[in-house]
């Protein structure tokens, strides 16, 4: 989260968008299992919530209980007491009892998608500089939805920016949902749909298809691709756009 400050009061500009590696994909979908099984069910057997953080480096819990966890690298740290232990990532079990619990493939019920399971034992593939590529992503996505928020109106009832763990993406939610103008947005680092990152308008109500502006098939809204952000030459000015034309057009029906 410092990172993400020191970029804004640089001007919002001055992000690294590099080249993805190759092992990018792989260290996403494993570093997702970590998130959900792992990080996500430690912070919520202890308060009741979910919510990760970008942290940089990586990313992981909030402070809770005076320790706060987080994945930097290939790494698995708990810091606690001024003192931090780490474990290299190896398979999600031993991540799991590494925190201290043991494994389990259904620890809150009320998930509508909950993330499929690999096998708790199968081995991860965790390459440091994937670890450091999905870190800038949150870190950028971190300035990029604190901005929106500040763009917000009265009634808008914006929510904090969470990382969660069920799709691994920065997300807030915002706009009035009686009047059918709620939305969430934020920034995915891809998924099965998408083989790049991209930040999205996901719209909780009806959508008219016939604009334009509603691109994506995969889910009810609108998404702008890793790509393009990289070829802007002020990346959060693009994306901070292009969020605000999907409020405009929620905000115009």
């Amino acid at each position: 989260m410092e990172e993400a400050v020191r970029w804004r009061v640089r001007g919002l500009t001055g992000f690294p968008f590099p080249d993805l590696p190759p092992s990018f994909g792989p260290t996403r979908e494993h570093l997702h299992q970590i998130a959900f099984f792992a990080l996500g069910p430690s912070r919520h057997e202890a308060e009741g919530r979910m919510g990760l953080r970008h942290h940089e480096g990586g990313f992981g819990t909030p402070e809770f209980e005076g320790k706060l966890l987080r994945i930097e690298g290939d790494q698995l740290i708990v810091e606690q007491a001024g003192k931090s232990r780490s474990h290299k990532l190896s398979t999600v079990r031993e991540a799991v009892e590494f925190l201290g619990h043991e494994y389990e493939e259904e620890w809150f019920a009320d998930f509508h998608d909950p993330l499929d399971p690999l096998h708790p034992d199968q081995p991860l593939d965790v390459d440091p500089a994937s670890t450091r590529a999905l870190s800038e992503w949150f870190g950028f996505a971190w300035v990029l939805l604190e901005e929106l928020r500040s763009h917000g109106k009265p009634g808008d009832d914006a929510s904090e920016v969470q990382l969660w763990p069920e799709h691994f993406d920065a997300a807030i939610e915002m706009g009035s949902l009686e009047e059918g103008r709620r939305a969430s947005y934020g920034a995915s680092p891809g998924d099965q749909a998408h083989d790049e990152p991209y930040i999205y308008v996901s719209a909780w109500g009806e959508i008219d298809r016939s604009n334009p502006y509603w691109n994506d098939d995969a889910f009810n809204g609108s998404s702008f691709p890793y790509r393009l952000l990289k070829e802007s030459d002020d990346p959060v000015k693009t994306g901070l756009g292009f969020l605000l034309e999907g409020y405009r057009v929620l905000h115009a029906g």
